[in-house]
């Protein structure tokens, strides 16, 4: 493959990976994704790019802020693909915090039937799970989310 085969320009880059120009910038700016420049500044991509913009699209369809996914690729080599050992140290990590998330959502919607303290969604049920605002003393939020126990007092 011949050097210049190796690098992409901006609006291939765009079209290979599924994401308008402007996002290829922004991640650039992110420090997601790199580009050299060339004459007259323009961008080249290195092939690698593509498996990495991969890589961000599918971080952010599993809920991953930028920062997190900026760690992760840090951790990635810069001119080469990523290996399968690569993507399996990212998965793994991944899928520890999603399943962080899921026992989170989990814990939220087995409670959302409830009061939530300070906020309640139920004024009927309320006295019940927050008789005399006793919420209210532990602080501010939803308490009984955050992992206050409605019955101790």
């Amino acid at each position: 493959m011949k050097q210049s085969d190796k690098y992409l320009t901006i609006g291939e880059t765009a079209r290979r990976s599924g994401v308008a120009t402007s996002t290829l910038r922004f991640y650039e700016t992110r420090g997601l994704i790199y580009a050299h420049r060339v004459s007259g500044n323009h961008r080249r991509y290195h092939r690698a790019m593509l498996r990495r913009i991969a890589i961000v699209r599918v971080a952010q369809t599993l809920g991953l802020s930028l920062r997190e996914i900026a760690g992760a690729l840090a951790s990635l080599p810069d001119e080469r693909h990523p290996t399968k050992k690569d993507w399996a140290k990212l998965s793994t990590s991944w899928g520890r915090n999603l399943d962080q998330r899921i026992a989170d959502l989990q814990n939220l919607r087995d409670k959302l039937s409830g009061c939530i303290g300070c906020g309640c969604l139920s004024l009927k049920r309320c006295s019940l799970y927050n008789a005399g605002d006793t919420a209210a003393r532990r602080g501010s939020g939803p308490r009984y989310l955050l992992g206050d126990d409605p019955v101790v007092e």
